[in-house]
């Protein structure tokens, strides 16, 4: 599980990874009462919603595979509560991404899965 400043720095790894393939951010640690929001970016006209994972040993399926039905679930209403709160961006398409690093701190794999899932829980 990513805490602390573990957690700050795979986030901010993944948001640059993403921007290097041209998304573009719109917020960063989004929270309500619905959950939190890693990172909401913009690709292009879909907008997405991003969950950042850390595993440093991945022998039980890594960051991307512990995002278990709960948690998409709370993912799904905190990306509902975040429109409600924006509802300019209502309007556009949306998608659920995971950015996974899974291995040592200093040199760990990532893996970028787009449309992770989907918005049912």
């Amino acid at each position: 599980m990513k805490t602390g400043v573990t957690g700050a720095h795979f986030e901010q790894r993944a948001l640059e990874h993403l921007q290097r393939a041209g998304l573009k951010l719109v917020e960063r640690n989004w929270r309500s009462r619905f959950g939190e929001l890693d990172l909401v970016m913009r690709d292009g006209d879909t907008l997405v919603f991003v969950e950042v994972r850390y595993r440093h040993d991945p022998r039980f399926g890594g960051g991307a595979a512990s995002i278990g039905a709960g948690k998409r679930g709370k993912l799904l209403r905190a990306a509902q509560g975040f429109l409600q709160a924006h509802p300019q961006l209502a309007v556009l398409p949306c998608r659920f991404d995971v950015v996974a690093f899974d291995g040592a701190v200093s040199a760990p794999a990532c893996e970028w899965r787009r449309a992770a899932f989907e918005t049912e829980p």
